[in-house]
């Protein structure tokens, strides 16, 4: 089968055959297809799209194309994957947290695509940190901790792993299709039993209306109900960054304080509503209140941080960053951002602050781009917050040779202003319970 014929029908608008399907994910597999054949059938793709039977079958096909793992790790193996965003760190609060309550976490996480943070660049932070665990070790680590993260391996779906670098380099990131069998083909490759999505909304998100949300948020679902796993949604606003840090070793900083009780807000609002849901399908809670509970006691005594701390040290990272978060990789140069006029913080273009870090190196351009581990900003202020003209809003934090006036100038032009305070929606705009129930 030729491969210019794939692209030839898609670029029709036809729908793909299920041989031609299977074909697209052994190409994508084999190093020897060219970038520019597979970039153009994704970008077919992303503009006359994919049904639910081509999307279905795509993920399956992705996800056969290597290894598929039945974790034995002493328990239901969940997992939690986040469509992207900014500061968005809760990978690395409810991890340890669930480990904690007795869940069992088995995590393959991604690098930064394109505006939004890579939960593998963060943990690759931490110095020592291995995010690349033979599959033994890896269920050994989850099954005596009870959480592992790591990046997604050549051998589980090895075409979604090349798929997902050129996505972020020929703007066709936002796809349902393309998302949806991005994430679930590694997520029923991966084995996990019981999986949680949390599908981001807004001005940093990847999908900005809640409609087109809903619709991967239902897509990723369905499929993993056909697979047999256990599902749940949480629809969650990006309409500002998630947390106050954004930046690898930053937002490393930001979840040890927030395990160690020294911080609060939205960031963990999220990680302990995400949190319930995954000790909900892995059957260590009977309900959702229950659920809040043994988080909150985790937290609250502590043993959240020591799960992360074991995790880490685990896979070869220096544990003693939970006691001294300046052992995180630090910046050379600290800016500050002050705010263009009076007012108060009415919204925040999300995605353009997520740029204005990747600019000072905490992102990527292209595939083969190294980050600045360190590079990044602090917010001072929140969506709703009063400012006066040149007060602080931020703080870049960066090399000496970064374009700090240029992330600067991003940052501020993301800020939008009012003589009157916003409305500001509620964090979790919608749900999709394990019983296939939505609300909102």
């Amino acid at each position: 089968m030729a491969f210019i014929d794939i692209i030839a029908a898609k670029k029709s608008g036809k729908a793909l055959t299920e041989a031609q399907i299977d074909e697209f994910a052994r190409a994508a597999a084999d190093p020897g297809t060219p970038d520019y054949q597979l970039a153009a059938l994704l970008m077919a793709i992303r503009i006359n799209g994919m049904d639910a039977r081509e999307t279905a079958q795509l993920t399956l096909a992705m996800a056969k194309t290597g290894d598929m793992l039945s974790p034995e790790v002493g328990g239901v193996p969940v997992d939690k994957h986040s469509t992207g965003g900014v500061g968005d760190t809760t990978t690395l609060i409810l991890a340890p947290l669930v480990a904690a309550c007795g869940g069992k976490v088995v995590k393959m996480s991604g690098r930064g695509l394109g505006h939004t943070g890579g939960t593998v660049d963060k943990l690759e932070s931490i110095p020592g940190f291995r995010t690349e665990l033979p599959e033994a070790e890896f269920l050994r680590i989850a099954r005596e901790v009870g959480c592992c993260v790591v990046g997604q391996s050549g051998e589980l779906a090895p075409a979604d792993k090349r798929l997902y670098a050129l996505r972020d380099v020929t703007s066709t990131v936002d796809s349902i299709p393309l998302i949806a069998s991005s994430i679930m083909s590694k997520k029923l490759a991966g084995g996990a039993q019981g999986i949680v999505l949390d599908v981001k909304v807004g001005s940093g998100a990847l999908m900005k209306t809640l409609e087109d949300c809903l619709a991967l948020a239902r897509a990723m679902t369905d499929i993993g109900r056909r697979a047999g796993r256990r599902m749940a949604a949480l629809i969650t606003g990006m309409d500002e960054p998630l947390g106050s840090h954004v930046g690898n070793a930053l937002e490393v900083k930001e979840a040890i304080d927030t395990l160690a009780g020294r911080s609060q807000g939205p960031l963990l609002a999220v990680s302990l509503a995400l949190g319930a849901q995954m000790l909900l399908l892995g059957g260590v809670a009977k309900d959702e209140p229950g659920a809040r509970g043994l988080l909150e006691a985790a937290l609250r005594e502590g043993r959240g941080l020591e799960r992360l701390r074991r995790m880490i040290e685990a896979q070869g990272g220096d544990g003693r960053v939970c006691d001294d978060t300046g052992l995180l990789p630090q910046a050379e140069k600290a800016t500050p951002v002050l705010a263009p006029q009076s007012g108060y913080l009415a919204r925040m273009d999300t995605e353009q602050a997520g740029l204005a870090a990747q600019a000072l190196g905490a992102g990527r351009l292209t595939k083969d781009d190294v980050i600045d581990p360190a590079a990044g900003y602090i917010l001072f202020k929140r969506v709703g917050d009063y400012l006066r003209e040149g007060e602080p809003v931020a703080e870049l934090r960066h090399a000496a040779k970064a374009p700090s006036g240029e992330a600067a100038r991003m940052l501020r032009d993301s800020l939008r202003f009012s003589d009157t305070p916003p409305h500001i929606p509620p964090l979790i705009r919608a749900r999709i319970a394990p019983d296939g129930k939505e609300t909102q």
